[in-house]
């Protein structure tokens, strides 16, 4: 981590290409297209870098055992924080693997139903869970009702964006420990941000 930039510095500019980012509509719904949440336009390390950055210094690393990127766009930044932390990386699927132990989930979202699959979470283990966007929380329900049902302890879970203020009603709901770096709303085709 760079310690020549500051969180809040490294935060400016995630606000400011989301601000930039172009909108696409799928129906009625309004879809930002960013490099963190949908990989293009590309992504640079820089900015992968970054967000990584935040991340690490938001959550108590002691205290995390295993680290659950969201398939898809949870991935590469998940993968970032696994190589700097040493701490063991998991994928949710959107296809079975019909392991022993795997969990499925209905999930559903603003324009998407399907399923998450988990595999290779232990009981007791505490998780760490990553995302790109939590829009309508349909997708983060299901992996954390996976992980509860493997056994597991949500630890903690990060987003990089967060629409329409979702998480204070998840937390609410859920007593999830859920944070999000960059908090928007969309309004037409512009990216209001929240924070």
């Amino acid at each position: 981590m760079s310690s020549l930039q500051s969180t809040d510095e490294r935060l400016n500019r995630l606000r400011e290409s989301v601000v930039q980012a172009p909108i696409i509509w799928k129906g009625e719904y309004a879809y930002f297209i960013h490099p963190l949440s949908d990989g293009v336009p590309r992504q640079s390390g820089e900015m992968l870098g970054e967000a990584r950055d935040i991340v690490m210094e938001m959550v108590d690393w002691e205290d995390i055992d295993l680290i659950l990127g969201i398939e898809a766009m949870g991935i590469p930044l998940a993968a970032c924080i696994s190589i700097a932390t040493g701490i063991p990386l998991v994928i949710g699927r959107k296809r079975p693997y019909e392991l022993p132990g795997e969990v499925t989930v209905d999930q559903s979202t603003g324009y998407s139903k399907g399923a998450i699959f988990i595999n290779d979470v232990k009981p007791n283990e505490r998780v760490f869970v990553v995302d790109d966007v939590i829009s309508t929380g349909g997708t983060l329900r299901a992996v954390l009702t996976a992980v509860e049902k493997a056994g597991a302890i949500i630890q903690d879970v990060i987003a990089v964006f967060e629409k329409n203020n979702i998480v204070s009603e998840l937390v609410a709901d859920t007593g999830w420990p859920i944070r999000s770096l960059v908090r928007v709303s969309m309004d037409g085709d512009q990216v209001v941000l929240l924070d």
